[in-house]
C-alpha cells in the first residue's frame, strides 16, 4: 500500500498533538517531517519513536520551515498540514502558495478532529489573538468553579522545547516543580500564576496521557490556551477572548476567527482601556460570525503593586513576551500603567537581544542610560530572576466582569454537574 507523505507544519506543540491523535498508528500515511517556525532554536531535533509510536523507528525529523520547497521535492510530500497559530490570513495563504508551487496540496484540519473527548466537564478558555487575557480570565473561572466545590485540574496549551519523551506528562503543583521540570521562562509565566492561586497545571508533550492522569485528580478540566489556538478537548463551555487593541483581528488570523465563530462565550476583555469605538467594532464582528454566542464585557484594569516606583519617572517596560512577539502589539500592561502615572517610556531596542541574561544587560544598560524605574507586566515576578539595579514593581492584571455573576452564568452547564462544596 502507498502511504500518503505528510509534512506537518508547526512550532513544537499544536503540531505534535495532531500528529498523536490524527496520524499516529495510523499506517495509510507517513509522516515526513514537522517543520519548525516561531520558537528559535527547536529545528534540527526530532520527535523520539517512544512518543512517535512503531511506525516511525527513527522518530520523526524536525526541520526548519525556511527549508519548505525543498523538503516537499526531497521527500515527495503529498500533502502540508498546518497546525500552528496565531498567524494572518495574508501569512496563511502565502504559505499555501508555496506548498502548492513546491507541489504539494495544502490542508486546514477540521479543529474538531484532534478533540480530545474527556470522562469529565471541560472549560475552555482560548481566544482570537495572543495577549487577549485568557489567564486571568482562566484564573477567574476557576475561582468560580471551586466555589461551587469542583476540583479543578488546568490543562495548559504544550510548549515542549526540551526533552520530549521526559515532558510527556508534566505536573506542576509547586515552585519545586517548576524547577526539577527545567522550564523555561516562557512557561514559568503560564504556570506560576496558577501555581500561586492554588491549582494544578498539567501539560507535556502527549495530551492523551495528560487528560487521563489529570482526569483522575478533577471533577472538571480547565483548557488554558495558548496563542489563539483551538483546544485540544472537546469543550462543554468554550469562551473566546477578543481584544479591542486589535480591533478586526477576529476576523483576520487564524485561527482565532475559529475559536470566535465557535464559541460559547464571546468574551470582549480591556473594555477599560481600549477604545469605545474599538469595542463595539469588535462586538458588532463578534455577532456577525456567531449570533448564537453569549457577549460579555470585561476590565483587565493594570494595577502596579507600588505606583510611586513608576509615577512621573523615566521608565522601561518588560512586557509579556508572546503579547509583543507574534501576538504583535507594541505595548502592553506595564506600558498602559506607566503612562498613567505620568511616566516616560524608554525604547529598549537600541540596548539588545531578546534572551534572558540579555534582558538583564539590557536593563543594566538602561539603568546606566537614565532611565530610573523598571515596569515588569510579565506573569512572573522578574525580580526574582534577574537583577535590576534601578526601582522596579510588578503591574498586575486581573479580569473585573462587567456583570459580576456573568461568568457563574455562562458555566452553568458545567456549574449543573458539580457535586457540591463539601
Amino acid at each position: 500500500m502507498n502511504r500518503a507523505r505528510i509534512l506537518i507544519l508547526g512550532a513544537a506543540g499544536r503540531d505534535f498533538h495532531t500528529f498523536n491523535i490524527m496520524y499516529r498508528g495510523d499506517p495509510s500515511v507517513e509522516v515526513v517531517a514537522f517543520t519548525a517556525q516561531q520558537i528559535p532554536h527547536i529545528e534540527d531535533r526530532s520527535y523520539p519513536t517512544e512518543l512517535a509510536g512503531e511506525l516511525y523507528p527513527a522518530g520523526i525529523p524536525i526541520e526548519s520551515e525556511d527549508d519548505l520547497e525543498v523538503l516537499i521535492q526531497e521527500q515527495r510530500v503529498d500533502r502540508c498540514v498546518m497546525a500552528y497559530s496565531d498567524v494572518s490570513y495574508q501569512y496563511v495563504m502565502n504559505l499555501a502558495s508555496r506548498v502548492n508551487v513546491a507541489g504539494a496540496a495544502f490542508e486546514l484540519p477540521d479543529p474538531r478532529a484532534s478533540m480530545l473527548r474527556s470522562e469529565r466537564s471541560v472549560v475552555a478558555v482560548c481566544a482570537s489573538r495572543t495577549g487577549a487575557g485568557k489567564s486571568p480570565t482562566s484564573r477567574a473561572v476557576v475561582s468560580v468553579l471551586r466555589d461551587a466545590g469542583a476540583r479543578v485540574a488546568i490543562i495548559r496549551h504544550p510548549m515542549p522545547y526540551g526533552e520530549l519523551v521526559k515532558q510527556r506528562v508534566q505536573r506542576f503543583a509547586s515552585a519545586e516543580d517548576l524547577t526539577r521540570h527545567e522550564v523555561t521562562i516562557e512557561e514559568r509565566e503560564e504556570y506560576e500564576p496558577h501555581i500561586a492561586n492554588g491549582s494544578v497545571v498539567w501539560a507535556g508533550a502527549d495530551y492523551a496521557d495528560i487528560l487521563r492522569e489529570a482526569e483522575k485528580e478533577a471533577d472538571v478540566i480547565l483548557w488554558d490556551g495558548g496563542n489563539n489556538d483551538t483546544p485540544f478537548i472537546e469543550p462543554d463551555v468554550l469562551v473566546t477572548l477578543v481584544d479591542p487593541h486589535r480591533a478586526g483581528h477576529e476576523l483576520s488570523y487564524y485561527p482565532g476567527e475559529n475559536n470566535v465563530r465557535m464559541a460559547d462565550v464571546i468574551l470582549v476583555n480591556k473594555v477599560d482601556t481600549a477604545d469605545p469605538g474599538a469595542v463595539a467594532t469588535v462586538v458588532e464582528n463578534a455577532r456577525s460570525i456567531n449570533p448564537k454566542a453569549t457577549i460579555l464585557k470585561a476590565a483587565c484594569p493594570p494595577s502596579p503593586e507600588d505606583p510611586e516606583v513608576l509615577r512621573g519617572r523615566e521608565v522601561l517596560a518588560v512586557e509579556d513576551g508572546p503579547t509583543v512577539t507574534h501576538g504583535g502589539m507594541g505595548y502592553g500592561a506595564a506600558s498602559i500603567a506607566a503612562r498613567r502615572l505620568g511616566a516616560t517610556l524608554r525604547d529598549p531596542r537600541p540596548y539588545g537581544a531578546q534572551q534572558i541574561r540579555d534582558l538583564e544587560q539590557t536593563i543594566a544598560a538602561a539603568a546606566a542610560d537614565g532611565v530610573e524605574a523598571v515596569a515588569i507586566g510579565t506573569p512572573i515576578d522578574l525580580g526574582r530572576l534577574v537583577d535590576i539595579p534601578v526601582p522596579h514593581t510588578r503591574v498586575r492584571y486581573e479580569i473585573e466582569m462587567e456583570q459580576p455573576d456573568a461568568l457563574s452564568r455562562v458555566l452553568e452547564p458545567v456549574l449543573n454537574g458539580v457535586p457540591g462544596p463539601p
